[in-house]
């Protein structure tokens, strides 16, 4: 029907390709690496998971669930990607990263409508246009988009656990338990900590040396004028972020400044910072023992590091919530403290990137475009979306409404009673002065019209009413969810 330009092979990338091809529409996937590689990343696959190896819950009275749901509704390559790399995490859909990201560009590389070109995009593409560079947009195109715009979004930091092999384990220290049981009930490994154990611990994070960055991570925290107007747009590679305004986190407060200078989005708090609030911080956080008793003495320990694997053999484990900015040296000698880790072998350490933003409220439509290009719609973190599957799901509804672009028809979003039709109405009613990335909650649905007070009811009512809700507004508009099934098994 049309050819078409989609800029960026992350998740929001690749499911936005995928819904245009499977429309009929001839799809130019540009992805910059290998050509042009960024700090994060560590090979050239389409869809390559640089942080958590999770995808979060399949509970569909979960928020994140609910946002499968609508996900699977309109075709996702991502699901059918990741059952077949999924490994075991309770409720939650985990994935060997390896296998994931592989299929992905298996996937999308063998499609019949997909061209791969790698190389960098430095300037906008003319034509309708799918822009999900995410993150780590180089410079040159966010000097483009900042052209566009008026403004070149804000940096803040994501914050990457370590990893250890699974061989160095203490198995006669740690053990094997879920969360109250949750999922197979033995889906976690756990370091138990008694008091003497974990103060210890707490005192020599807090006294570890901290990595400073590179120039690329560096961020000037705007003064009090610029967070209250919103400015401050600097030159590339001196990114602004702000201890006020659009320096909020994702959940509406503002943003964290942490002991070393940097602001950091609450939900994804370096162990570190955490540590600098107080003692108990991380007991009721990361190291929470609620609902894990050792099976040794019966009882919940005084705090607990969880692992969760990162592949199917259990040869990786990821360090629950230990997102760090810790020298690499300082990691190890600081995690080995935990019981179970004192021999462990760090297969990936902790690290940090930019995660760059765009302030969607103030610059762009209702769907993610420019008014002056409205064939041209952002998708994924740079909307302002915050998780893997919130930003895969813009990439599904950039690739929904650029097909009806091309074909003549409005762009259309949800309803709000729904998830994403909820994200998407924060992301076009948020506040342009405070406007920070969001994730999936029921916090952004529509209320129901009758008050239930038992928690559980209410999110099933809410889902109930999102999933019918979803429906119908696919059926209203004529919205088919796209093949999956058979080309993935092809």
């Amino acid at each position: 029907m049309a050819k078409v330009t989609v800029v960026g092979g992350g998740l929001a990338g690749c499911e936005a390709a995928w819904q245009l091809a499977e429309r009929g529409h001839d799809v130019t996937l540009i992805e910059m690496r290998p050509v042009r590689r960024t700090p994060a990343h560590q090979t050239d696959r389409l869809a390559e998971l640089v942080c958590t190896n999770s995808f979060k819950s399949t509970d569909p009275t979960n928020a994140h669930g609910l946002l499968k749901t609508e996900m699977v509704a309109l075709g996702s390559l991502l699901l059918a990607a990741a059952e077949e790399a999924r490994i075991p995490a309770g409720a939650a859909l985990a994935v060997d990263r390896e296998i994931f990201s592989g299929r992905m560009t298996e996937l999308i590389a063998s499609h019949p409508r997909i061209t791969i070109e790698r190389r960098e995009v430095t300037t906008l593409p003319e034509g309708p246009t799918v822009l999900a560079t995410g993150p780590l947009t180089s410079d040159a195109l966010a000097d483009e988009i900042a052209a566009l715009l008026g403004d070149d979004g804000l940096a803040f930091y994501d914050a990457i656990a370590p990893i250890v092999s699974g061989d160095s384990i203490d198995m006669n220290v740690a053990y094997f338990l879920s969360r109250y049981g949750k999922g197979d009930g033995d889906d976690y490994l756990n370091c138990p900590l008694d008091r003497e154990q974990y103060l210890a611990f707490l005192h020599a994070l807090r006294e570890a040396d901290i990595y400073p960055g590179h120039e690329w991570e560096n961020i000037r925290i705007a003064d009090e004028g610029e967070a209250a107007s919103g400015t401050g747009a600097s030159a590339p590679g001196a990114d602004d972020g702000a201890d006020g305004g659009r320096g909020a986190a994702p959940d509406g407060t503002a943003g964290r400044v942490g002991p070393d200078g940097v602001p950091y989005f609450e939900g994804c708090l370096p162990i570190e910072v955490l540590a600098s609030r107080g003692d108990d911080t991380l007991r009721f956080g990361p190291m929470k023992p609620v609902g894990l008793p050792d099976p040794r003495t019966g009882r919940e320990p005084y705090a607990v590091l969880q692992l969760r694997r990162e592949d199917k053999a259990g040869q990786m484990w990821n360090l629950v919530g230990f997102q760090t900015r810790l020298r690499t040296g300082e990691q190890r000698r600081v995690f080995r403290m935990i019981p179970g880790l004192e021999n462990a072998e760090f297969l990936r350490y902790g690290s940090i990137h930019r995660n760059t933003y765009l302030n969607f409220p103030a610059r762009l439509n209702a769907y993610g475009a420019h008014p002056s290009r409205p064939e041209l719609i952002f998708a994924g973190q740079l909307t302002g979306v915050e998780g893997y599957t919130e930003s895969a799901a813009s990439g599904i509804l950039a690739g929904v409404n650029l097909d009806r672009i091309v074909r003549g028809l409005e762009p259309v979003l949800p309803p709000s009673t729904t998830m994403l039709g909820g994200l998407y109405r924060y992301l076009r009613e948020g506040d342009p002065k405070a406007f920070a990335p969001m994730n999936s909650n029921f916090g952004l649905l529509d209320p129901l019209q009758e008050r239930i007070r038992d928690k559980r009811a209410k999110r099933e009512r809410l889902v109930e009413r999102a999933r019918r809700d979803f429906a119908a507004w696919m059926r209203e508009h004529g919205i088919e969810p796209v093949e999956i099934a058979a080309r993935a098994a092809a």
